[in-house]
């Protein structure tokens, strides 16, 4: 019978592969190495502190046996103070060493996770956007932030164990030196000792990753339900019993995991202090027997009861060292994963830039296309929500067929079909999201692929349906298109978008925090507000997703105002879904099964009698369509948000 988990509402059976189970891949210990490279000054320096640090470790107990030998039995009052100074100096230098060494290590394992990480965050950020419709925001932050943390503080220990092993061997050599017989018996107590360290050793290392995947999950999850969409989709629709018992489950095991780690976290600690105390209690016991006897004298037992004090601790460290370097590789190696998906779109070393300020025109010639696969763009640990098999080494089918397409200089296209018809992905390709898998998409003359990102992103502009805002305020939201803008040219981007007035009556005025996606904002103000970061940023192109599909008449007019400005002189593709927008095209071409299947003018087409009439009898001609108001307010269904303006002066 199938033990079946739930993960965001998809049951994962026993019988789905693990996407969790980590294998380290070949050359990955190479890889992680290359990137201490440009450390290695560092690292020489850490050995060298940290080699000095271990001969403080075995000198100090030789001083305590001049001390009590030479001074104390000796009745040497001057050579007492004299080697308790040298005692207590050498103290002092031993932690200032072992201060040194732990920045330095620090230094190092930072280091090398500020190269990795900003490396991984430039990578992703490169990455194709069907990468990111796939990927699970949380999870893919989990893997960028907390498996970098873990590799780098594994790391750090790694690096202060592999120094125990000198100070394990001038240890014992000492105690050798002091009395072999002693050593001997104590050292036999090691084995009764690593056993079970290395049991819970082992058990933690496993709890630890168990532990971070469950995090990693319920981080992913709560990322998704708590933001605003996914907050008011879990109110309106959600089943809160449900939901509350997800996260119920979720949070005992975690619980469940971090009791056993608690428990055999401080397990190791009562061995390590148990054998300690036990191998004490043997060396002044047979130790003094010896003392009796006359074999040594009191001074060589106190040195070997603190050199064997100081074994237990390098020993522990050791011990662990193999999880701890497993940790780093497979921490490094999850972010290899991720290294390794290779970005589908990307400049070429000869782009070239499009000149600006001039408004070019839009080719498309004989351009097929199909969205990527799973296995092209995403990894099956990536999303946790998806059963791991399912829709990877599938190929996808085509989207657009041989499409052939001009958009003329200064003039504005329609697109209008049916849904899926393809409309919203000519123009992911005229913006570059993707790449045509045939054919070629030109602008200005020039092949998009032939041009440089920077180019490309300066002379195209995008106003979509879902308005996303960032959590800040309404000047950082306009900005964002141009840092560089003056207070004069805030101003005029927001009058040209008819949002200005609004912001004005705002008792923060452009510094009022829009909110989680811009939730604090209507549906027409947030678009309105697009407009103006549009104008702001001045794109010679300009890309609508029908940014008037979902708005009431008032807030719509106000919209159509603000784009007759950000359309002006410009060349403009627009998917349209009413007949206010396409009456002010200068052509339409109507896309349907991945193809061009009429193109004219709103006359034209109606003449025809084809798919685009039976569209217009049956969307656009609709009087809400057109944008004529309901017949009362009680036909308007209320569903926007509350606009800022309420929010902030009604608290």
């Amino acid at each position: 019978m199938d033990v079946v988990m739930r993960f965001g509402g998809v049951k994962k059976s026993d019988d789905d592969p693990d996407p969790w189970q980590t294998k380290i891949r070949p050359g990955t210990l190479r890889r992680v190495l290359a990137y201490f490279r440009p450390h290695i000054g560092k690292v020489a320096l850490f050995f060298l502190v940290a080699g000095l640090e271990s001969f403080i470790v075995v000198a100090t107990p030789l001083l305590l046996l001049e001390l009590v030998d030479n001074g104390i039995l000796k009745n040497d009052a001057g050579y007492v103070t004299l080697m308790a100074f040298l005692t207590a100096g050498l103290a002092v230098v031993g932690a200032l060493l072992s201060l040194l060494a732990a920045y330095i290590s620090g230094r190092i394992g930072q280091g090398v996770t500020y190269d990795l990480r900003v490396q991984a965050l430039d990578h992703v950020r490169r990455l194709p956007i069907a990468f990111f419709t796939r990927t699970q925001t949380g999870v893919l932050v989990g893997r960028l932030h907390t498996d970098l943390v873990m590799a780098q503080q594994a790391f750090s220990a790694m690096l202060m164990a592999a120094t125990s092993v000198v100070t394990v061997v001038l240890v014992i050599a000492e105690l050798f030196y002091l009395s072999w017989l002693v050593a001997v018996v104590s050292l036999l107590l090691i084995p009764l000792f690593l056993v079970p360290w290395i049991f819970g050793g082992r058990l933690i290392h496993r709890y630890a990753r168990r532990l971070m995947e469950e995090n990693t999950g319920l981080g992913g999850l709560l990322q998704e339900r708590f933001n605003v969409q996914g907050a008011m989709l879990s109110k309106l629709f959600g089943r809160p019993d449900e939901e509350m018992a997800e996260y119920a489950d979720r949070a005992g095991r975690i619980r469940g995991i971090g009791v056993r780690l608690s428990v055999y976290g401080r397990l190791g600690f009562v061995v390590m202090a148990l054998m300690a105390s036990l191998a004490t209690a043997l060396v002044y016991g047979v130790g003094g027997g010896l003392v009796l006897a006359g074999a040594f004298q009191l001074g060589t037992l106190v040195a070997i009861a603190t050199l064997l004090g100081r074994l237990f601790g390098p020993i522990t460290a050791l011990s662990g060292i193999q999880e701890t370097a497993l940790t780093v590789v497979v921490s490094f190696d999850r972010i290899f994963e991720v290294l390794d998906l290779k970005p589908l779109i990307e400049e070429r070393p000869d782009a070239v830039g499009l000149a600006k300020n001039e408004a070019p025109d839009i080719e498309f010639e004989n351009v097929s296309f199909r969205y990527p696969s799973a296995d092209e763009v995403s990894l099956p640990s990536l999303e946790q929500n998806v059963r791991a098999g399912r829709g990877r080494g599938e190929e996808t089918p085509d989207v657009l067929r041989d499409v052939s397409l001009r958009v003329p200089a200064g003039t504005i296209t329609a697109l209008v079909g049916p849904s899926g018809a393809g409309k919203s992905t000519l123009t992911h390709l005229v913006t570059r999201l993707y790449d045509p898998t045939s054919g070629i998409v030109r602008v200005g003359g020039h092949d998009l692929r032939d041009l440089t990102f920077e180019s490309l992103r300066q002379t195209v502009g995008v106003v979509s349906q879902d308005t996303y805002l960032f959590h800040d305020t309404i000047r950082e939201n306009l900005l964002y298109a141009r840092p560089t803008a003056t207070e004069d040219e805030l101003i005029e981007a927001c009058e040209g978008a008819q949002i200005w007035d609004l912001i004005q009556s705002l008792p923060s005025g452009l510094d009022t925090v829009t909110g989680d996606h811009g939730y604090r904002l209507s549906g027409g103000e947030k678009q309105r507000l697009a407009i103006a970061r549009l104008l702001l940023k001045a794109p010679s192109i300009v890309v609508l997703d029908e940014a008037t599909a979902h708005l009431d008449s008032e807030s719509e007019a106000a919209v159509q105002r603000a784009l007759k400005t950000a359309l002006r002189n410009r060349t403009s593709v627009v998917i349209a879904h009413r007949l206010s927008t396409i009456r002010e095209a200068d052509q339409i071409l109507v896309i349907d099964g991945g193809g061009v299947r009429e193109r004219g003018t709103h006359e034209e087409l109606l003449a025809q009698g084809g798919l685009y009439a039976e569209l217009y009898h049956t969307q656009f001609a609709k009087p809400e369509s057109n944008g004529a108001k309901p017949a009362s307010k009680a036909a308007e269904v209320d569903d926007e948000p509350e606009p800022v303006h309420h929010v902030v002066r009604g608290g």
